[in-house]
Protein backbone atom coordinates (compact mmCIF):
# COMPACT_ATOMS: atom_id res chain seq x y z
CA UNK A 1 0.00 0.00 0.00
CA UNK A 2 1.33 3.45 -0.92
CA UNK A 3 1.62 6.04 1.86
CA UNK A 4 0.84 9.69 1.18
CA UNK A 5 1.00 12.63 3.57
CA UNK A 6 -0.78 15.96 3.28
CA UNK A 7 2.09 17.88 4.86
CA UNK A 8 1.44 21.18 6.64
CA UNK A 9 5.00 21.65 7.90
CA UNK A 10 3.95 23.47 11.06
CA UNK A 11 5.62 21.21 13.60
CA UNK A 12 9.21 20.57 14.67
CA UNK A 13 11.04 19.15 11.61
CA UNK A 14 13.43 17.25 13.90
CA UNK A 15 10.53 15.30 15.44
CA UNK A 16 8.43 14.92 12.30
CA UNK A 17 7.81 11.24 11.54
CA UNK A 18 6.32 12.06 8.11
CA UNK A 19 9.50 13.82 6.99
CA UNK A 20 11.56 10.88 8.20
CA UNK A 21 9.38 8.45 6.25
CA UNK A 22 9.85 10.62 3.16
CA UNK A 23 13.64 10.70 3.66
CA UNK A 24 13.62 6.88 3.56
CA UNK A 25 11.32 6.95 0.51
CA UNK A 26 8.57 5.20 2.52
CA UNK A 27 5.96 7.96 2.06
CA UNK A 28 5.36 10.83 -0.32
CA UNK A 29 4.70 14.34 1.04
CA UNK A 30 2.17 16.68 -0.61
CA UNK A 31 1.89 20.39 0.14
CA UNK A 32 -1.77 20.85 -0.81
CA UNK A 33 -5.03 18.95 -0.67
CA UNK A 34 -5.26 19.23 -4.46
CA UNK A 35 -1.88 17.49 -4.90
CA UNK A 36 -2.77 14.72 -2.44
CA UNK A 37 -4.00 11.59 -4.22
CA UNK A 38 -7.24 9.75 -3.59
CA UNK A 39 -6.99 7.10 -0.90
CA UNK A 40 -8.16 6.03 2.52
CA UNK A 41 -7.85 9.28 4.47
CA UNK A 42 -7.07 8.71 8.15
CA UNK A 43 -9.39 11.32 9.61
CA UNK A 44 -10.33 11.58 13.30
CA UNK A 45 -13.52 13.40 12.29
CA UNK A 46 -14.70 10.56 10.02
CA UNK A 47 -18.02 8.95 10.83
CA UNK A 48 -16.79 5.42 10.18
CA UNK A 49 -13.92 3.50 11.77
CA UNK A 50 -11.20 1.91 9.67
CA UNK A 51 -11.69 -1.85 9.33
CA UNK A 52 -10.32 -4.75 7.29
CA UNK A 53 -13.33 -4.30 4.99
CA UNK A 54 -11.64 -1.12 3.69
CA UNK A 55 -8.81 -3.12 2.09
CA UNK A 56 -10.61 -3.17 -1.26
CA UNK A 57 -11.18 0.61 -1.40
CA UNK A 58 -7.80 1.70 -2.77
CA UNK A 59 -4.07 1.00 -2.65
CA UNK A 60 -3.23 4.29 -0.93
CA UNK A 61 -3.34 5.54 2.65
CA UNK A 62 -3.39 9.29 3.28
CA UNK A 63 -2.53 11.01 6.55
CA UNK A 64 -2.53 14.66 7.52
CA UNK A 65 0.67 15.80 9.17
CA UNK A 66 0.25 18.96 11.22
CA UNK A 67 0.57 20.16 14.77
CA UNK A 68 -2.09 18.93 17.19
CA UNK A 69 -2.84 22.60 17.93
CA UNK A 70 -3.83 23.25 14.30
CA UNK A 71 -5.60 19.97 13.51
CA UNK A 72 -8.99 21.19 12.41
CA UNK A 73 -11.78 19.49 10.52
CA UNK A 74 -11.22 21.72 7.46
CA UNK A 75 -7.67 20.46 6.98
CA UNK A 76 -9.03 16.97 6.35
CA UNK A 77 -10.98 18.05 3.27
CA UNK A 78 -9.20 15.74 0.85
CA UNK A 79 -10.56 13.37 -1.75
CA UNK A 80 -10.91 9.80 -0.60
CA UNK A 81 -12.63 7.39 1.73
CA UNK A 82 -12.43 8.94 5.20
CA UNK A 83 -11.93 6.62 8.16
CA UNK A 84 -11.12 7.17 11.84
CA UNK A 85 -8.64 5.00 13.67
CA UNK A 86 -9.98 3.23 16.75
CA UNK A 87 -8.62 3.49 20.30
CA UNK A 88 -4.84 3.04 20.40
CA UNK A 89 -2.11 4.40 22.65
CA UNK A 90 0.86 6.46 21.42
CA UNK A 91 4.42 5.26 21.90
CA UNK A 92 6.17 8.29 20.42
CA UNK A 93 8.27 10.33 22.88
CA UNK A 94 6.03 13.41 22.64
CA UNK A 95 2.75 11.68 23.52
CA UNK A 96 3.85 8.38 25.07
CA UNK A 97 0.98 6.54 26.75
CA UNK A 98 -1.68 8.98 25.60
CA UNK A 99 -4.68 7.48 23.82
CA UNK A 100 -5.72 8.92 20.47
CA UNK A 101 -2.50 11.01 20.18
CA UNK A 102 -0.74 9.07 17.46
CA UNK A 103 1.81 10.69 15.23
CA UNK A 104 1.82 10.08 11.47
CA UNK A 105 3.95 6.94 11.40
CA UNK A 106 1.94 5.41 14.26
CA UNK A 107 -1.30 6.16 12.39
CA UNK A 108 0.07 4.58 9.23
CA UNK A 109 1.34 1.53 11.14
CA UNK A 110 -2.01 1.10 12.90
CA UNK A 111 -3.91 1.37 9.61
CA UNK A 112 -1.58 -1.03 7.83
CA UNK A 113 -1.91 -3.57 10.64
CA UNK A 114 -5.71 -3.32 10.66
CA UNK A 115 -5.71 -3.72 6.87
CA UNK A 116 -3.60 -6.89 7.10
CA UNK A 117 -0.20 -5.43 6.17
CA UNK A 118 1.68 -6.04 9.41
CA UNK A 119 5.06 -6.47 7.65
CA UNK A 120 4.69 -3.05 6.03
CA UNK A 121 3.80 -1.57 9.45
CA UNK A 122 6.92 -3.11 10.98
CA UNK A 123 9.04 -1.78 8.11
CA UNK A 124 8.00 1.84 8.58
CA UNK A 125 8.24 1.66 12.38
CA UNK A 126 11.75 0.17 12.16
CA UNK A 127 13.08 3.65 11.35
CA UNK A 128 12.16 4.86 14.86
CA UNK A 129 13.83 3.71 18.08
CA UNK A 130 10.43 3.51 19.77
CA UNK A 131 8.64 1.97 16.77
CA UNK A 132 8.45 -1.59 18.07
CA UNK A 133 7.09 -0.24 21.35
CA UNK A 134 4.03 1.06 19.50
CA UNK A 135 3.21 -2.45 18.28
CA UNK A 136 3.90 -3.91 21.73
CA UNK A 137 1.72 -1.38 23.57
CA UNK A 138 -1.15 -1.96 21.15
CA UNK A 139 -0.66 -5.66 20.36
CA UNK A 140 -4.01 -6.89 21.64
CA UNK A 141 -6.24 -4.12 20.24
CA UNK A 142 -4.48 -4.16 16.86
CA UNK A 143 -4.92 -7.93 16.65
CA UNK A 144 -8.56 -7.67 17.59
CA UNK A 145 -9.28 -4.80 15.17
CA UNK A 146 -7.57 -6.72 12.35
CA UNK A 147 -9.83 -9.71 13.09
CA UNK A 148 -13.01 -7.64 12.70
CA UNK A 149 -15.20 -7.97 9.63
CA UNK A 150 -16.32 -4.35 9.42
CA UNK A 151 -16.45 -0.93 11.05
CA UNK A 152 -19.33 -1.90 13.35
CA UNK A 153 -17.24 -4.68 14.89
CA UNK A 154 -14.21 -2.37 15.25
CA UNK A 155 -16.34 0.18 17.11
CA UNK A 156 -17.67 -2.58 19.42
CA UNK A 157 -14.12 -3.73 20.24
CA UNK A 158 -13.06 -0.11 20.79
CA UNK A 159 -15.95 0.39 23.19
CA UNK A 160 -14.68 -2.50 25.32
CA UNK A 161 -11.35 -0.69 25.75
CA UNK A 162 -13.04 2.63 26.51
CA UNK A 163 -15.36 0.98 29.06
CA UNK A 164 -12.40 -0.79 30.70
CA UNK A 165 -10.51 2.50 31.01
CA UNK A 166 -13.53 4.23 32.51
CA UNK A 167 -14.02 1.36 35.00
CA UNK A 168 -10.37 1.58 36.05
CA UNK A 169 -10.64 5.32 36.66
CA UNK A 170 -13.89 4.86 38.60
CA UNK A 171 -12.19 2.31 40.84
CA UNK A 172 -9.37 4.76 41.59
CA UNK A 173 -6.70 2.86 39.63
CA UNK A 174 -3.99 5.46 39.05
CA UNK A 175 -2.57 3.47 36.13
CA UNK A 176 -5.77 3.87 34.11
CA UNK A 177 -5.37 5.41 30.69
CA UNK A 178 -7.33 8.57 29.96
CA UNK A 179 -9.70 7.52 27.20
CA UNK A 180 -11.58 10.79 26.90
CA UNK A 181 -9.25 12.44 24.42
CA UNK A 182 -11.55 12.06 21.40
CA UNK A 183 -11.12 10.08 18.22
CA UNK A 184 -7.83 8.71 17.04
CA UNK A 185 -5.78 11.13 15.04
CA UNK A 186 -2.69 10.97 12.94
CA UNK A 187 -2.09 14.65 12.64
CA UNK A 188 0.82 15.22 15.00
CA UNK A 189 3.96 14.31 13.09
Amino acid sequence: MKLHVRYEGDDDPEKCSARKLARFDLAKLHRSARATPYGIVLNPHAEQALSPADREETDALVALDCSWETAERALFEMPGVHRALPFLVAANPVNYGKPFRLNTVEAFAAALTILGERDHAEEILSKFTWGETFLDLNAEPLRRYADCADSTEVVAVQQEYLDAGNAQRASGDSTAVDTNEGNADQSDR
